[in-house]
């Protein structure tokens, strides 16, 4: 189980990486998907581990550098390439901002792992933060005819980065995986095989961003109220 774990997390990790090498080559939507997958092998990677009786410490800290850099540095340098030509300056704090918050994030979660909510994570996850710019940026990704994006755009990017920084290393209750299980239930194979038809019909549609960006921001808002009712049964 240990092995298949992290074999798992060695693959988001290509991902993050092949995330970096896209963005660099201003290849925005392949970066985006990139980011994607790296998040859907993270989920399985933690998954496979916690069915491990005997829990890998250095499976732990695999996971948890790898989280470095494909939900930290892969989103930070797809977010400064992607609006560098406007606010280059505060692009370049507010992203350092989001990749110092993002590393305090999982050093904290390192060491209350254990002592922390069964069915939730203490700050947002770093999977949520980085699939949440992933997707944004995939909305915009086509620039105007003269290269430039809308004036709006990176006003509201860099304020979204500001707000999951502090959410990162904020004391809020996010729902995990194991809480979405308590909470589906027996529907939780339904939940997921509409979820994957939801995602196959949004990148056919060519409607991904919105759709991850929707997914996300409802996991932002209501995942705190949901977790604060579960530990009240």
């Amino acid at each position: 189980m240990n092995l298949l774990a992290n074999l798992l997390t060695i693959l988001s990790l290509i991902f993050g990486f092949v995330s970096i090498i896209f963005s660099l080559e201003s290849h925005f939507t392949l970066a985006c998907w990139a980011i994607f997958l790296s998040v859907i092998f993270d989920g399985l990677d933690g998954q496979i581990a916690r069915r491990n009786p005997i829990p890998s410490e250095f499976g732990k800290e695999l996971d948890s550098l790898v989280d470095v850099v494909s939900f930290g540095i892969a989103p930070s340098i797809l977010g400064y390439i992607f609006v560098y030509r406007e606010f280059y300056l505060w692009s370049t704090l507010a992203l350092f901002i989001y990749l110092f918050c993002g590393v305090m994030r999982l050093a904290k979660y390192n060491i209350i792992a254990e002592q922390g909510c069964k069915y939730c994570f203490q700050g947002l996850p770093t999977t949520a933060s980085g699939g949440t710019l992933a997707s944004f940026v995939l909305i915009f990704r086509k620039r105007g005819y003269d290269g430039e994006l809308p004036e709006f755009v990176p006003v509201i990017f860099l304020v979204l980065v500001l707000v999951l920084s502090f959410l990162m290393v904020s004391r809020i209750r996010y729902l995990n995986l194991d809480g979405l299980k308590k909470l589906m239930g027996r529907n939780l194979k339904l939940a997921v095989i509409l979820l994957i038809v939801i995602i196959i019909s949004a990148g056919y549609f060519y409607k991904a961003g919105v759709t991850g960006l929707t997914l996300f921001l409802i996991y932002l808002l209501f995942s705190p109220f949901v977790v604060k009712r579960l530990n009240s049964h």
